[in-house]
C-alpha cells in the first residue's frame, strides 16, 4: 500500500485552481467580483486569445496597501470576513481568498495597485508561485487596481490541452461578463478582445442596461416584477409565456448582487409557468431576490454559482406567487400600449361570460348566459343539432337590427374585436382596430374551462354528476392502487370512485364536463403516469403542478370544442368576450398560443398597399 504523505502546496494550490480556475471565464469572474467588492465604477477587461494569452482587469477601486500586496497572493488571505459569525452572512462576492493564489498556481500573473492616499502604487508578480522574496516595487498606476494574467495553464499543459478555441472561450467570457453587469446598471463596464472593443456599457438606468444587454425585443416581451414581502425582494423582468424560446438562453437570476443558479428558484419559476408553456419551451427572465445575507449560505460551491436558501420553503412560495400573478394579470392586448390592468372598471366589452361545454348534437342547447348589448335582444351562444361539416347559416342574410349594429361597435372596441368567420372549422377570425386576429378556438376554449375549474375548485364548488348507470374501469392492481390512493384530490374536480375488486373499480361520477365523455382512458392514463399520486403543493422538481391541476387540465381538454365544431358569429363572439375576461388566456393548458395578431400594416405588407 502506498504511503499517505501530505501534498506539497505548489500542488495543493495547482488542485484548488481546478476548482477555481476552470476556464479564461472563471479568471474573469474572480477578478471583476474582486473589483465590485473593491467598489469600483469603472472596470476595463481586456483580454487576449479568449484569455488562454492575457486577461487584464483594471478597476479604479479603493486599492490594496502596498504592505497587503504580496499577503493578498497568499492561500487564504481576505479582507472580507474574521470569524466564523462573518461566513454565516457573507454580502460580499469574495470572501475566501482562494482566487489570486488559485490563478498565480497556473500563470504569471503581475498585481499594480493605489489605494486612494498613497503617493505612488506598488506592484508584485509572480509565475506559477509565491516565492519567499516576493517584494512590492513602486510603479505608475492611477487609484485602482490591474490584474494582469498572463499564459493561463502554462506550466499545467494537460489542462490547457482540454480548452476550447479561442472564440469559444471568449463567447464565455461574454457570458460572464453580461450576468456581472446586469444588475449593475451605475457600473461603466468596457470589453476587449484582441485590441478590439466587443462591449462598453456606460452609467445608465436598469432597464437601458437590460435592453443593451438582452435587446429591446426582451423587455416588450415581458413584464416587471418588483415585490417586497417577509425579508424578500423580488426585482427584474419576466417573459410572457408567449416570448417563450427553445432554448434556456436567457435566464439570469441574481442573490444579493451574485449570478447563481439555485434548485429552489428554478422550480418556483418553473412552477409559475407551468400551464401556460409548452413542456419543450424556456422562459426568459432577468431576475434578482435580495435578503438578509445571514438567511443565505453561499459558501456551497468552489466557484460560489450555487447558494442555499435557509428558509427555502418561503423563498419558493414567495417567487412563485410574485410571477404567477404577474403573468395571470395578463390579458389580451393587442396594442402593448393600451394596459388592460386587473383592477381597472372593466369596459362593457369585457365583462366575463359564463362559457360552459359545447353539449353533444342532440338538439340546440345554450353555450352560455344569454349576452345582450345595449338592452337589444339577447344572443344565447347556442349549438344547433346539425351534422359535422354542414355550414352555418349566413350572416349576411339575416336582416339587420338596430342592436346587431350596437354589438358590432362595441366589439371593435374590444381587443379581440368581433368575429368574421370561421377557418377549417379550427380558427376564429376576428377583426379589431389593429387588423385582423386569428384564435384556435379549442385551445382558447380549453384555457377558459381550466381558469373556470379552478375557480370553482378553489371556492369548494367543483360541479360533479352521478352517473345513472356506473361505468366499469378494469385495470391492473398497480394503476387501481395509484387511483385510490389519489381518491381525495379526484373527488375535489368532481370524480366518484369506488373499488370492486383488485384489478376493477367503477366510476359513479364524473365532473359535470364529462357527463357524456368516457372517462376510462382519461384514468388509465393518469394511473400508468406514474406520478397520479403527488398531489404535494409545493414540489421542489420539475413540473410542479398539483394532481388536482393537472386533472382539471386533463378535463378541460376533453370537454373544449373540438375541431369542425361550426360555429354562429354570435358563438365565436361570446368566445372573443371570454377569452378577453380570463386570467392566462393567451396559452392553453399545454402551453400552445391561443390567438395571435396580424397587423393591418403587416396586410398592407403583403399585398403592396400604398406603394
Amino acid at each position: 500500500m502506498t504511503a499517505i504523505a501530505i501534498l506539497p502546496d505548489l500542488l495543493i494550490d495547482q488542485i484548488k485552481a481546478g476548482e477555481v480556475v476552470e476556464r479564461p471565464a472563471a479568471v474573469v469572474k474572480e477578478l471583476v467580483e474582486n473589483s465590485l467588492d473593491a467598489g469600483a465604477q469603472s472596470i476595463v477587461i481586456d483580454v487576449v486569445e479568449g484569455g488562454l494569452n492575457r486577461i487584464r482587469v483594471t478597476d479604479d477601486g479603493c486599492g490594496i496597501p502596498a504592505e497587503a500586496l504580496v499577503g493578498a497572493l497568499a492561500r487564504h488571505a481576505t479582507s472580507k470576513i474574521r470569524v466564523l459569525a462573518d461566513l454565516e452572512s457573507v454580502a460580499s462576492l469574495g470572501f475566501r481568498g482562494e482566487a489570486l493564489p488559485s490563478i498565480l498556481s497556473v500563470s504569471r500573473l503581475r498585481v499594480t495597485s493605489r489605494p486612494q492616499q498613497a503617493a505612488h502604487a506598488h506592484q508584485v508578480h509572480g509565475e506559477g508561485r509565491l516565492a519567499d522574496d516576493m517584494v512590492g516595487e513602486p510603479a505608475a498606476h492611477p487609484v485602482g487596481t490591474t490584474i494582469d494574467v498572463r499564459d493561463l495553464f502554462f506550466n499545467t499543459p494537460a489542462r490547457r490541452k482540454f480548452m476550447r478555441s479561442a472564440a469559444a472561450e471568449f463567447r464565455a467570457i461574454v457570458q460572464v461578463v453580461h450576468k456581472l453587469a446586469l444588475w449593475r446598471p451605475a457600473m461603466r463596464i468596457e470589453l476587449l478582445h484582441n485590441g478590439r472593443c466587443t462591449l462598453k456599457l456606460p452609467p445608465q438606468s436598469q432597464a437601458a442596461r437590460i435592453a443593451a444587454l438582452l435587446g429591446d425585443a426582451f423587455l416588450t416581451e415581458s413584464v416587471a416584477v418588483d415585490e417586497a414581502r417577509l425579508g424578500l425582494h423580488l426585482q427584474g423582468w419576466v417573459g410572457l409565456p408567449a416570448a417563450a424560446r427553445a432554448r434556456a438562453d436567457c435566464q439570469h437570476v441574481h442573490v444579493n448582487g451574485r449570478p447563481v443558479r439555485d434548485r429552489v428558484m428554478a422550480s418556483a419559476i418553473r412552477r409559475a409557468y407551468a400551464d401556460v408553456m409548452h413542456s419543450q419551451h424556456h422562459p426568459a427572465f432577468v431576475l434578482s431576490l435580495a435578503l438578509d445575507p445571514a438567511a443565505v449560505d453561499v459558501n456551497v460551491h468552489p466557484q460560489k454559482t450555487e447558494v442555499r436558501f435557509r428558509r427555502s420553503a418561503e423563498v419558493h412560495d414567495f417567487i412563485f406567487g410574485v410571477i404567477h400573478h404577474q403573468l395571470r394579470a395578463v390579458r389580451p392586448e393587442p396594442d402593448r400600449h393600451h394596459q388592460i390592468r386587473p383592477d381597472d372598471p372593466a369596459p362593457q366589452w369585457q365583462v366575463p361570460l359564463a362559457l360552459g361545454p359545447l353539449p353533444p348534437r342532440a338538439g340546440a342547447a345554450s353555450f352560455v348566459p344569454q349576452y345582450a348589448v345595449g338592452g337589444g335582444p339577447p344572443l344565447a351562444f347556442q349549438v344547433e343539432d346539425r351534422a359535422d361539416g354542414e355550414a352555418c347559416p349566413d350572416p349576411a342574410a339575416a336582416p339587420p337590427s338596430p342592436w346587431r349594429a350596437a354589438a358590432a361597435q362595441v366589439e371593435a372596441a374590444a381587443p379581440l374585436g368581433h368575429a368574421i368567420a370561421q377557418l377549417h372549422g379550427i380558427f376564429i377570425l376576428a377583426e379589431n382596430t389593429d387588423g385582423l386576429v386569428v384564435v384556435d378556438a379549442h385551445a382558447a376554449h380549453e384555457r377558459v374551462l381550466y381558469e373556470r375549474l379552478k375557480q370553482q375548485l378553489a371556492s369548494g364548488q367543483a360541479a360533479s354528476q352521478r352517473l345513472l348507470v356506473p361505468e366499469p374501469v378494469a385495470l391492473d392492481e398497480v394503476a387501481v392502487e395509484t387511483l385510490m390512493a389519489q381518491r381525495e384530490a379526484l373527488a375535489s374536480v368532481g370524480f366518484e370512485l369506488d373499488q370492486t375488486g383488485p384489478d376493477s373499480l367503477w366510476v359513479r361520477a364524473v365532473p359535470a364536463l364529462l357527463q357524456r365523455t368516457p372517462v376510462a382512458g382519461l384514468l388509465k392514463r393518469w394511473a400508468g403516469s406514474g406520478d397520479a399520486g403527488d398531489d404535494e403543493l409545493h414540489r421542489i422538481d420539475d413540473g410542479a403542478q398539483s394532481a388536482q391541476q393537472r386533472v382539471l387540465a386533463e378535463v378541460a381538454c376533453k370537454a373544449a370544442i373540438k375541431a369542425n365544431r361550426r360555429l354562429t358569429l354570435p358563438e365565436m363572439n361570446a368566445l372573443l368576450r371570454d377569452i378577453e375576461g380570463t386570467e392566462l388566456s393567451g396559452q392553453c393548458n399545454h402551453g400552445r398560443r391561443t390567438w395571435v395578431q396580424i397587423p393591418r400594416g403587416t396586410l398592407d405588407h403583403w399585398f403592396l398597399r400604398g406603394r
